[in-house]
């Protein structure tokens, strides 16, 4: 690879541990006027097609799913339910111990940082008031520009925002979405983060086909890193 001047995480399962949805999204679902389960079903067959902004606003999307789940949710509990929603994925996310450290040892060597996370419209709401927030130099959320990995134009927009080439990339990622065949398929260096809590990650279409390095920890990653040039 070229010089390393940046590196770029997925957020959800790479810079957290691993998450489930906690008990926060049934209470959601019976205020709507859905069954739990079957919200539940409707929200996994329709990820990424959320995740693109497919239906449009938080609370647009949150009517369609409610009604594909047999709800028909009235405007206050749509209203209230939009809140709830980036309350509950706060809840479920818990950074990983070593995500404050690694984004600051990556800072420090001089590498600009980014994240880019296949996500609906709760991530943007709540990720600003994360600790590791200050330690970003971009983020690029599928919900806001349209598109998931492992679609190219996800990764070259945050090469764009940060200033570098895709060779100059090290992406780093949990394997959800296809996202590390993606990156390699731009140009960039790939890292599987293989933690041990990753067995009961939720993750849909699971990258089964990358071969490429992995690491056990975001410690570890900087390790690997250390023997990677980066420009003067």
């Amino acid at each position: 690879m070229s010089a390393l001047r940046a590196v770029i995480f997925d957020f959800f399962g790479t810079l957290t541990r691993s998450v489930q949805r906690g008990p926060q999204h049934a209470e959601i679902a019976r205020n709507l006027g859905c069954d739990p389960e079957v919200i539940r079903h409707v929200l996994d067959r329709t990820f990424h097609s959320r995740a693109k902004g497919t239906f449009g606003s938080a609370e647009a999307t949150l009517r369609w799913v409610s009604e594909q789940a047999g709800g028909h949710p009235k405007p206050a509990q749509l209203q209230a339910a939009v809140p709830a929603r980036v309350d509950a994925l706060r809840a479920d996310t818990r950074l990983r111990p070593d995500a404050v450290s690694a984004l600051t040892a990556l800072r420090t060597r001089g590498l600009s940082t980014a994240v880019i996370s296949d996500c609906t419209h709760e991530l943007p709401a709540f990720l600003p008031s994360l600790p590791v927030a200050g330690l970003l130099d971009a983020s690029v959320f599928s919900v806001e520009v349209g598109v998931c990995k492992p679609d190219p134009r996800i990764y070259l927009t945050a090469c764009e925002r940060l200033g570098v080439r895709a060779e100059e990339c090290v992406y780093v990622g949990d394997g959800g979405s296809r996202e590390l065949t993606g990156a390699a398929a731009v140009g960039m260096t790939a890292v599987r983060l293989s933690a041990p809590d990753l067995a009961d990650h939720l993750v849909f279409d699971r990258d089964t086909s990358f071969a490429g390095p992995s690491v056990d920890s975001l410690t570890d990653l900087i390790r690997l890193l250390d023997r990677v040039p980066v420009p003067a």
